[in-house]
């Protein structure tokens, strides 16, 4: 598979952007793990446009997480073009156009999602961008607004028209937002298009590395993005990796492993926003983390994990599970 002058390898598994998850220094521990490709957080072309620091922020990128990257996100044309050429003066890999995102803030303003219900409008902006930009662009978008609207089939051709270099598919609409299951169906209908020349990337519910093989071969997608399943759990792209090659689960490590890289993760968010704003930024992932699920009687201990105000008292708790719950 290639986009622009990326080659990837075989199954290519992307890290999908995710607002107030997929900063620096978690995009740089999925990469560390074998993700194959990384997205920024959501930037807003208005807020980048505005100067806005914080959105600004975003742009900033690591050399170590190549390739990355930068997803914008408006709506309306003249705004998102200019935007764009802001982004590509952070020298991303790719640009890439979010048609995807459901909450209300932003699909109930026009923009995400909302653009579903816009289909001209969205293409618009698609071909402004391609022309404002010399750096690859791609979409990533929705099966449709509601369940009487499923329209990626055709609406992945008009995409590919207006000069996109590759299509990233939730298999959800937006009315679902994040319910339900995702429906790979209508994903694979797409990549089977023999008009679809393009790179097609499937998203939602990929959870498992045995799921994410039956994704490759079931529905014959070019690579397979991860989300909400990356949450405390960076190591998921290993398993999925080395299930993909191997055909069998790899051997669990011992529980310190995975916590050491929490801990780790901990002290990266801590020195990049300070000890309190690093801790409350990382909670996301310790409430998430299938490493603290299914313990007995841990309901308390993972209490105490998400009020923990300091460094020394969060690590302390971490460091005291193993022993306290006697687990290998």
């Amino acid at each position: 598979m290639k986009i622009g002058n990326i080659e990837f390898g075989e199954y290519p598994l992307f890290l999908a952007p995710m607002e107030d998850v997929t900063d620096p220094t978690f995009r740089l521990l999925c990469k560390r793990f074998g993700a194959d490709m990384v997205y920024s957080e959501f930037v807003s072309a208005d807020a980048l446009i505005r100067n806005v620091q914080s959105t600004e922020r975003k742009l900033n990128i690591n050399d170590e997480e190549r390739p990355v990257v930068i997803q914008l996100y408006g709506r309306d044309p003249e705004p998102i073009a200019e935007a764009a050429k802001m982004a590509e003066a952070a020298h991303p890999d790719i640009i890439d156009l979010n048609f995807g995102c459901p909450v209300k803030k932003v699909a109930g303003k026009g923009g995400g999602a909302g653009l579903l219900k816009d289909i001209p409008k969205m293409l618009e902006i698609i071909k402004a961008v391609v022309k404002a930009v010399n750096t690859p662009v791609t979409v990533k978008t929705r099966l449709g607004w509601d369940e009487n609207n499923k329209i990626i089939t055709t609406l992945a051709e008009q995409i590919q028209d207006c000069g996109a270099q590759a299509l990233a598919i939730h298999g959800r609409t937006r009315s679902q937002m994040y319910t339900g299951s995702a429906d790979w169906t209508l994903i694979g209908e797409v990549k089977n298009n023999p008009r679809i020349k393009i790179p097609i990337i499937g998203n939602g519910d990929v959870t498992t590395p045995e799921r994410a093989k039956e994704c490759f071969d079931k529905y014959g997608v070019d690579a397979v993005m991860i989300g909400r399943a990356t949450f405390g759990n960076p190591w998921i792209f290993e398993e999925i990796k080395y299930y993909l090659k191997n055909g069998e689960r790899m051997e669990k490590k011992p529980f310190e492993y995975y916590i050491g890289i929490l801990k780790e993760h901990i002290e990266k968010n801590i020195e990049w926003l300070g000890e309190i704003r690093g801790i409350i930024h990382t909670r996301r992932h310790l409430a998430s983390t299938p490493l603290l699920k299914g313990i007995d009687n841990f309901k308390q201990t993972r209490i105490a994990i998400l009020r923990a105000q300091t460094k020394d008292e969060l690590i302390e708790i971490l460091d005291g599970i193993k022993e306290k719950y006697n687990l290998v």
